[in-house]
């Protein structure tokens, strides 16, 4: 079923290689991944946020929240931190979840994140506007060329302004990406400078005076506890951003070792900065007398430092630019990542030659983006961002339960051709079994032993199709896998039911204790079954092998996935009926274009060829750079494909076309690795 297809782990490595014979340059060090990381999460929200929330939901407990929120934010940044050292791509979540979870969710996945980037960089480039207009004296002073207007009859306010920053981001990020994470750590550096003189000057002066704020009769819990929880959900969202350093995994010059590290410090900064700069403001003016619009600025207004306007003003500039840089970086990449799945056209997956990015993809990017900014005015939008982020922060932490537990090293055969692979192995079973099995390493395995390869003539070539391991292990192993992945299923049902019931505060008491209390019941006792059950041994052989470990699975993904769940919930009707008309408009696009023709033989055999890991990468090895390997049975590969009307020479001229793929050829006849065929006629010659 195409809604449950699932991609070879490392698909991606040999369609980088062979797709235009040209990759994604690997330029990127930790110090680049960290200001990629730091810029697009430390937006101009903290200089808002700080007001909003410490005069609404949690007064002087708001350090209180950030550092609640940032472990929030950490759990998922500790299960995309495994997950892209095993499967470093530039599709990230989408990517992953097409690994683990198959390509229906994948698609949704990764179409929320085009939403998702799209609106939020118009968004941010229109919120540039009215900062940037305080150094000029305010909106009506801007230059008329950069001056908000409103087009007659139409009610239309077009910003010119936020449409020509989009253009210079996109024209940036054009030249390369080392070019582009250079122009990012230079606005992200005198962000962070602004927001160090805010801890420190802001410091100085609460020590002077005594910090006033904090001397109020309400004490430092004036919403409670629950305001406090209150307020981390809310600040939550100040930490989206740091996944977009997982969409950079093919330029890193390092992945497996840099990724992790780069996401750690990242938010770890973000979350430092955000706790101090809090502090200080909380602590400087009370909570209450905090200007919900600018309550950075007019807390130092208030001792008399007028001039510090124009320095906070500065950070809120850059922080926007480096947030409008953040978004429209990781996009082309993620339209690349689907293009090259056969899930988008194959325009966005071009990487050109010189700059070695997705060149055509960032320029259409830039488009529509340039468009939105310009045109519309995208506030009552800026719900909508936040699904994308969500949704790809719970399909990763569901991945790494997945990964650990039931990791899809063996896809089932599709019934299509289950019955004439069985009826070929039947045939030949006994005539081509390997005498010497030290050249199997497992059940499923790709992997070859090659010490003894030369000695053993073509005994190598007629392998069975399909290993029989020992029944009794083999059962014991299907039983544990099916154990897994009903508790994995029961887990993410309990969560939503648990989740759906707790934000549902118009339900009656009654009904919603005892929803919490099933879907409560559910979570419990999955987790209690996952933790008994031993993970699987393949998750260490899966993708690339070492790298940062999740810790604390099955318990951290689960907490990652119930937060997530309760904040995709609680983000309100009003943003889900948008996004649901979203997500139907690509559920729409994926069902006319997305899938392959189910009737077409070719079509068939190419999907078992680059999805069944387990059972047909033993006839087609496609992890040689994309090339079709010797290391098969060839006469069972023959037959399945005489008995589905399939001929070598239009399948090899079909993976070409569609894939790119190179198939060597010998004397002008099409060959798979170093055995030629011939006609149906002489279906068992083959040479090596």
């Amino acid at each position: 079923m195409g809604l449950l297809r699932k991609k070879q782990v490392d698909s991606v490595d040999h369609l980088s290689r062979d797709k235009g014979h040209h990759q994604l340059a690997k330029k990127l060090s930790v110090l680049d991944l960290v200001a990629i990381g730091v810029g697009a999460t430390i937006g101009a929200g903290v200089y808002i946020l700080v007001g909003t929330v410490a005069r609404e939901h949690a007064g002087p407990a708001l350090t209180i929240s950030f550092l609640i929120a940032g472990i929030a934010a950490a759990l998922s940044a500790f299960c995309y931190a495994e997950l892209a050292c095993r499967c470093p791509s530039a599709g990230s979540a989408y990517h992953y979840t097409y690994i683990c979870i198959g390509e229906g969710v994948a698609w949704l996945v990764g179409w929320a994140l085009i939403l998702e980037y799209t609106i939020g960089g118009a968004a941010v480039a229109r919120g540039i506007t009215p900062n940037l207009a305080l150094f000029f004296g305010g909106e009506g002073k801007l230059p008329a060329f950069l001056a908000r207007h409103t087009i007659p009859g139409l009610g239309i306010v077009v910003d010119p302004c936020a449409a020509l920053l989009v253009v210079i981001v996109t024209v940036l990020l054009c030249f390369g990406i080392k070019e582009s994470s250079l122009a990012q750590m230079v606005v992200t550096t005198v962000n962070v400078g602004a927001l160090l003189f805010i801890i420190t000057a802001g410091g100085y002066l609460g020590f002077k005076t005594g910090w006033t704020g904090y001397k109020i009769q309400s004490g430092y819990f004036p919403f409670g506890i629950n305001g406090m929880f209150a307020g981390s959900a809310i600040v939550f969202f100040s930490y989206i951003g740091f996944d977009s350093v997982t969409s950079t995994a093919e330029e890193v010059k390092h992945p497996q070792r840099d990724l992790p590290v780069g996401i750690a410090i990242a938010l770890t900064i973000c979350c430092v900065l955000y706790m101090l700069v809090s502090v200080v403001i909380v602590g400087l003016v009370p909570y209450h007398a905090l200007d919900p619009d600018t309550p950075v600025s007019s807390a130092f207004a208030s001792y008399g430092v007028q001039w510090a306007v124009y320095i906070i003003t500065t950070g809120a500039v850059t922080a926007l630019f480096a947030s409008l840089l953040g978004s429209i970086l990781p996009q082309p990449r993620i339209l690349m990542a689907m293009a090259r799945d056969g899930l988008l056209p194959s325009f966005f997956s071009h990487i050109n030659k010189n700059t070695q990015i997705p060149l055509k993809g960032t320029i259409v990017t830039g488009i529509f983006a340039t468009a939105l900014a310009f045109f519309m005015n995208v506030s009552q939008l800026a719900g909508m961002v936040s699904v994308g982020t969500l949704l790809a922060f719970t399909t990763v932490a569901v991945s790494v339960l997945i990964l650990r537990y039931v990791p899809p090293d063996e896809t089932p055969l599709p019934s299509s051709l289950q019955e004439s692979i069985e009826s070929v192995s039947l045939k030949y079973g006994d005539n081509i079994m390997e005498s010497d099995s030290r050249i199997i390493q497992s059940p499923g395995s790709c992997e070859w032993d090659d010490r003894h390869s030369h000695d053993k003539g073509d005994t190598q070539l007629v392998r069975p199709l399909i290993w029989k391991g020992p029944t009794q292990e083999k059962k014991s192993e299907q039983m544990r896998r099916k154990i897994a992945a009903w508790a994995i299923t029961f887990l993410c049902i309990g969560i939503l039911v648990f989740a759906s019931a707790a934000s549902a505060e118009g339900l009656h008491s009654t009904l919603r204790l005892t929803f919490c209390g099933v879907g409560g019941a559910l979570l419990v006792c999955s987790l209690v079954v996952l933790a008994c059950t031993p993970q699987d041994d393949g998750r260490h052989s899966f993708g690339h092998a070492g790298g940062f470990a999740c810790p604390f699975v099955p318990f951290l993904p689960a907490a990652c996935v119930l937060i997530n769940t309760y904040l995709l919930i609680d983000l309100g009707a009003a943003t889900w009926i948008r996004v649901s008309i979203w997500l139907a408009m690509g559920a729409l696009v994926y069902v006319l274009y997305g899938p392959r023709p189910k009737d077409d033989p070719y079509n068939q055999l190419l999907q078992i060829c680059v999805e069944d890991h387990g059972l047909l990468c033993e006839v087609v090895e496609l992890r040689r750079g994309g090339r079709f390997d010797d290391k098969w049975n060839p006469i069972v590969l023959k037959d399945v494909l005489h008995r589905r009307g399939v001929t070598i020479e239009n399948l090899t001229k079909k993976i070409e076309k569609d894939f790119g793929w190179v198939v060597p050829n010998c004397g002008g006849a099409p060959r798979l690795g170093n055995c030629q065929y011939y006609d149906h006629d002489r279906s068992h010659d083959h040479e090596r």
